[in-house]
């Protein structure tokens, strides 16, 4: 089969497509067809030598979600069978052809939507959907603050946050973003060139801060962060984009008696995987059958050109997200 390959950390000149041998499902495992696979600044991350794969997934091949046919399956599978159309987050090998998914993290397609569609929702949605629902308990009323709102995983979180009637509050470096974002339900969208926002969140929300913060960019962001949030609120750290070191006020964190966590989905054991996909399966899938969800596509390009994707990534120059396709 054919597959990206990242020849050594690098620049987008390492990035190779190659004939690499076909996966092989194991008990439990699916082989699937990949139709379409998302673009994330993960891949970005890890072409540049920062972000190594799993263990027990390809190293080489880049590719964290994917949309595609069920070609084969392992011993005891039960949920799926050949033909059927899945998609799903992995550890690693969605450039490529083919992979394997062990069923329990499988999702189905939903009904109405393609291949290059469903390959924009595992990563952005299951991460907005565990991050501000599920661990940041976000409530009918409260506010959300979402940086690099104009990211998927930003784009998710706007329409999720309406789905619970919470409040949003986004930034991005763009007012065009900004003016996308409102589209999907967006209240409130700051355009920040620098990491100063607390006082205007506040103004904005005409309370003490935002309940929940979902924050793609970490780094100076953290003390703002919690300047801006409201007593008792939490904040979820989901990506690095400005840095991995900040400043913490730990006496601003004890007054007002704040939430600070971190996540990852790739490094998850496969049990907790399994029961973020079953509950995003029962509450979530279904919204997109009835319209009130939908992944925001900014462009599908074909594989052969995974290279100008990822230049596209590193000049924050899409909305939404990327989609390659086979």
């Amino acid at each position: 089969m054919r597959a990206v390959i990242v020849r050594e950390p690098g620049g987008v000149e390492v990035l190779e497509q190659r004939e690499v041998a076909d996966p092989e499902p194991r008990d439990g495992e699916l082989l699937v067809r990949v139709k379409a696979a998302g673009v994330n600044r993960a891949d970005v991350l890890q072409r540049r030598g920062r972000y190594p794969a799993p263990a027990d997934a390809p190293q080489d091949i880049l590719g964290l979600e994917f949309a595609g046919e069920v070609e084969a399956c392992g011993r005891a599978v039960s949920r799926f069978r050949p033909g059927d159309r899945v998609m799903g987050v992995v550890g690693g090998g969605a450039c490529a052809e083919r992979l394997v998914i062990h069923e329990r993290i499988a999702l189905p397609v939903p009904r109405g939507l393609g291949f290059a569609e469903a390959a924009a929702i595992p990563e952005a949605f299951l991460t907005a959907f565990d991050a501000a629902l599920l661990q940041g308990a976000l409530e009918p009323g409260n506010w959300l603050l979402v940086h690099a709102v104009g990211s998927g995983v930003g784009t998710a979180a706007v329409q999720l946050a309406r789905l619970v009637n919470a409040r949003t509050v986004g930034t991005a470096r763009s007012e065009a973003k900004i003016a996308r974002a409102r589209g999907l339900g967006l209240d409130v969208g700051l355009v920040l060139d620098k990491p100063l926002f607390a006082d205007e969140v506040k103004r904005r929300t005409g309370g003490p801060g935002a309940d929940v913060v979902l924050d793609l960019v970490g780094g100076a962001y953290l003390e703002e962060n919690l300047r801006a949030m409201a007593p008792l609120g939490r904040q979820i750290v989901v990506g690095l984009v400005a840095g991995s070191s900040a400043s913490l006020s730990l006496g601003l964190l004890l007054a007002k008696r704040l939430t600070l966590r971190g996540t990852v989905l790739r490094s998850r054991s496969l049990e907790e995987r399994a029961a973020l996909a079953l509950e995003f399966e029962r509450q979530i899938l279904p919204q997109f059958e009835q319209g009130a969800l939908r992944p925001i596509v900014d462009r599908v390009l074909p594989m052969a050109e995974i290279a100008e994707a990822h230049r596209l990534i590193e000049a924050n120059a899409s909305f939404g997200k990327l989609v390659l396709s086979w």
